[in-house]
């Protein structure tokens, strides 16, 4: 098992000093992955849907402030040396194609190899306004497309394209990225269409544990969207022995059981003895890549939780 880290564009450690100490804390300890996630803007007045929250409000209104992911993950590159950077996720339709291409290739290269991009659609339609994009309706449209122009760009050498969204051809796009065949695409998303996206474009699937809509919170839950996945990667014709499994976890308490709204235990809550084995029945389910939450109200707090997570349970795990 692979093992990552949540670093936020927003809140206590949003600086350059917060993510350089927790970008080499983690390295230090031996986590895999630092992740970041992704906002451009964050309108003041927001009516959509958060999917994430029991209520659907979005706990980042009132702070406004938020870094840009791709520039965050190419200075946390400077900085590291062994430990990817994983877009956590990145909206795909925020940014023009062909450019976010080039500057994720330009970040691979420049790493010597390091980027993971988790990707998905969004959610904020308010932020797709602000951004001028096509319509927010068709953003799972623009998002297949988009994704079959960065694999076209990171392929070759000289790179032509005819969309309903994106035209452009006989372009250069050297350097390619040093990763072969290109950057890997996590698809993010807990819904059919998200899941369906990673069977059919995706190197794994990627979905946060609380989704109110499709809770993975427990184990016989996540067993069972994990079910559903493997059917749809038989409708797109796939073996899903190919397609990667990583899970995002914004929870954990140590020596702490957290129960969701039935009463059950929560994955990765409660005795290290505990999420030792959530994590060994995950392995099980074909999960590989696990991106832990270490939530503290500064740098210091992060980065003690990161240790503890290291030291107990990490070691137990092969």
């Amino acid at each position: 098992m692979e093992f990552g880290f949540a670093w936020f564009t927003r809140g206590a450690a949003a600086d350059a000093a917060g993510a350089e100490t927790l970008a080499l804390a983690g390295e230090r300890l031996g986590f895999r992955y630092m992740l970041v996630p992704d906002h451009v803007v964050i309108p003041a007045d927001i009516n959509s849907t958060y999917p994430y929250s029991p209520d659907g409000s979005f706990p980042g209104q009132g702070i406004g402030s938020c870094l840009d992911t791709l520039a965050s993950i190419a200075f946390i590159a400077g900085r590291t040396r062994t430990m990817r950077l994983l877009t956590s996720v990145m909206v795909v339709p925020h940014r023009p194609p062909l450019l976010t291409a080039k500057m994720i290739s330009t970040i691979d290269v420049l790493s010597g190899g390091r980027v993971t991009i988790g990707c998905g659609a969004g959610w904020m339609e308010e932020e797709f306004k602000a951004l001028q994009l096509p319509d927010f309706a068709e953003r799972g449209r623009v998002t297949d497309e988009y994704l079959n122009v960065f694999k076209t760009v990171w392929t070759n050498e000289v790179a032509s394209f005819d969309g309903d969204y994106v035209s452009f051809s006989n372009v250069s796009t050297l350097p390619l990225p040093v990763q072969n065949p290109h950057p890997p695409l996590w698809i993010g998303g807990e819904s059919a269409p998200a899941m369906r996206r990673a069977a059919r474009l995706g190197d794994a699937w990627y979905p946060i544990g609380n989704n109110p809509r499709f809770p993975m919170d427990t184990l016989p839950r996540l067993t069972r969207r994990a079910a559903r996945l493997e059917e749809l990667c038989a409708e797109e014709g796939r073996d899903p022995a190919t397609l990667g499994r990583a899970y995002w976890s914004h929870w954990n308490n140590e020596n702490q059981v957290v129960k969701n709204a039935d009463g059950d235990r929560m994955l990765l809550t409660g005795s290290v003895d505990a999420m030792v084995d959530d994590i060994n029945q995950m392995k099980a389910l074909g999960f590989r890549h696990l991106m832990m939450n270490f939530a503290a109200p500064d740098v210091t707090g992060m980065a003690d939780r990161m240790q503890v997570f290291a030291e107990q349970v990490m070691p137990r795990i092969d």
